[in-house]
């Protein structure tokens, strides 16, 4: 298991709140379960929360329809220009009031390495200013997310426009820290299908009621972060490692290949093996 969990992720990196720890694998109840307690000795445990609820609202959806090595540069100018101190921040530490205030033009050019600048910039301004008017700002914002009732702050998190699942569960475990949450972005749907660990015609949200309902709270966190890192090096979309045969997958024994033949080579969305 690695501490050294890259800067180039949806937490953060090691500078991302939360902190390392080790949670005993013992004995899975599921295959989901036994699942994240491989992932968690492939990669890393941790326990995440601490992040600023807004910026990691922020971040999350710079993320949308990106790679994170597009988008964390978007961050970091972002938070170079708006953020406390920054040269276009006229509001001193609140980084929302900072953006709803901005000019779209400017702030998307400062955003354009994540790609959809133009709208990705027009949904931070709304959603700033959102969070100006109903919670004062971005520590009233950070208060409602930490110490409200989860599913309070999720329902209200989707009823802003721009916020989907993903990007409200993102909030709520990487600023939140809440136990049992497992945000679902592409790579998670792919490999919880092709795994068998979801129906294979299972959407974003039926996914994550599989997975939440089968992993214990504490390894949520660090599953999520992990099967994403687990997708960009081994059950790739196109060409998962298990074509190379068992021994290139640390997790061969514990997946059904779902849409994966492994003597033609072929790999289709799990959803096409569904008569």
């Amino acid at each position: 298991m690695s501490d050294d969990e890259p800067e180039v992720n949806i937490s953060g990196g090691a500078d991302g709140g939360g902190a390392f720890a080790e949670f005993e694998p013992g004995d899975a109840d599921t295959r989901a379960e036994a699942v994240v307690d491989e992932l968690g000795e492939l990669y890393w445990q941790k326990a995440y929360g601490g992040q600023d609820a807004f910026e990691c609202l922020v971040r999350t959806v710079l993320s949308q329809n990106t790679s994170d090595v597009a988008s964390q540069p978007a961050h970091d100018s972002l938070m170079t220009r708006y953020g406390p101190g920054g040269s276009a921040s006229a509001a001193g530490p609140d980084l929302a009031v900072s953006l709803a205030d901005a000019p779209q033009d400017g702030l998307a050019e400062t955003i354009s390495s994540a790609g959809l600048y133009n709208q990705k910039s027009e949904t931070l301004i709304r959603l700033a200013g959102r969070v100006v008017d109903e919670y004062g700002g971005a520590a009233g914002f950070d208060e409602f997310v930490k110490g409200g009732d989860p599913r309070e702050v999720r329902s209200a998190l989707l009823v802003m426009k721009g916020v989907g699942p993903k990007t409200a569960d993102c909030v709520l475990l990487f600023a939140g820290g809440r136990g049992g949450v497992f945000p679902v972005d592409t790579h998670v749907h792919r490999i919880a299908r092709r795994m068998g660990i979801a129906p294979p015609d299972a959407d974003h949200e039926e996914v994550r009621e599989h997975v939440e309902a089968a992993v214990p709270p504490e390894k949520c966190g660090f599953g999520h972060t992990a099967m994403i890192q687990f997708g960009r090096e081994y059950c790739k979309a196109r060409k998962p490692a298990c074509l190379d045969g068992p021994e290139a997958c640390p997790l061969y024994d514990l997946c059904d290949r779902v849409g994966v033949d492994e003597l033609t080579g072929e790999v289709v969305d799990p959803a096409e093996t569904v008569e």
